[in-house]
């Protein structure tokens, strides 16, 4: 199969990387004025992996979208929008696109999959989601991720074709709840890292049962499966996320709230305004205050001890 993987980021190039491993024919492509891509340009190795020379790396877009017959993008979710606006200059006849970034579009509260319809219009669109990090897999540990689509062909030919002793792929059942299951860990992830902040990793247990009951409250209100919550799209992404020391989201939220800097993208800052507009629009009005509480913090309307504060002090009711 030949695919092309835009982006080239730390997932992105490990993609493309995997997906040539596993047989394919595989361009990446990169902007050729960004650092990531210059590293790979001339070195082939992005300090993580090293691209073996059967990997075409391209920072020409024409050629990158009109060799592939799947098209994986793997840039920031907020930048999706006007990047797919330069791909629609090409012919798209034929080709599926793979959405491997996880997030909810901030200005319209749009889920990625609708963002690629709204501007390229009825094409083959799915997602690749699920727990794992480059770090990890390039050294050879598994694990196991999802891929889903309203488009039944295109999710079985994806899952049978990317599958390997490295990834067990499952089928994604619920494309709403897939999509915003992976988008809502991110925001988890920053609580997570805010309880590593304060030292209070112990109430991490609460999170990920409070977090996930939330998220699934969300995805049901918006016409997608609750259950869906519980899946690798959100709650068996949480390892990854609110432990693992290469969560970017994690470490954000820890680094937060000690007052340092951190350079590294954090999808979950955009999502988390995104989700609570969501959550409080009209015909959804789901109580999310975990969400709300970050949204708050990040955006510094309240304290971080007065929201925790305030998550504590909320009335007391049944678990379920």
């Amino acid at each position: 199969m030949n695919i092309s993987v835009l982006g080239c980021g730390r997932w992105g190039a490990f993609i493309a990387w995997y997906l040539n491993k596993i047989g394919h024919s595989v361009m990446t492509w990169g902007l050729e004025d960004a650092p990531q891509f210059i590293e790979l340009k001339e070195t082939r190795n992005n300090g993580m992996l090293t691209f073996p020379d059967s990997l075409e790396i391209s920072s020409d877009l024409e050629l990158a979208v009109s060799r592939a017959e799947v098209i994986v993008i793997s840039i920031s979710c907020q930048a999706l929008r006007s990047f797919l606006a330069d791909v629609k200059k090409f012919d798209l006849t034929g080709k599926s696109f793979v959405l491997c970034m996880k997030g909810i579009e901030e200005n319209t509260g749009y889920r990625l999959t609708q963002v690629v319809k709204d501007v390229l219009g009825d094409v083959p669109v799915a997602v690749w989601v699920g727990p794992g990090h480059p770090q990890n897999f390039v050294n050879g540990i598994p694990n196991c991720m999802v891929i889903d689509s309203d488009n039944d062909e295109l999710k079985r030919k994806l899952v049978n074709e990317f599958s390997s002793e490295l990834i067990r792929f499952y089928f994604g059942t619920d494309l709403i709840g897939s999509e915003v299951g992976a988008a809502a860990k991110n925001v988890i992830g920053i609580a997570a890292g805010m309880l590593d902040g304060f030292g209070y990793g112990c109430l991490k247990g609460a999170l990920m049962s409070r977090g996930t009951r939330e998220v699934g409250r969300l995805i049901k209100a918006m016409g997608g499966n609750e259950i869906s919550a519980y899946g690798l799209c959100h709650l068996g992404d949480y390892e990854a996320t609110l432990f693992s020391q290469y969560s970017q989201n994690r470490m954000f939220g820890e680094k937060f709230i000690k007052g340092e800097s951190y350079s590294k993208l954090a999808e979950g800052v955009a999502t988390s305004r995104a989700l609570v507009s969501l959550s409080q629009m009209e015909q959804y009005n789901v109580d999310m205050p975990i969400v709300y509480c970050v949204d708050q913090i990040l955006s510094k309307k309240i304290s971080p001890e007065e929201a925790l504060s305030q998550l504590f002090l909320r009335s007391i009711k049944d678990e379920f």
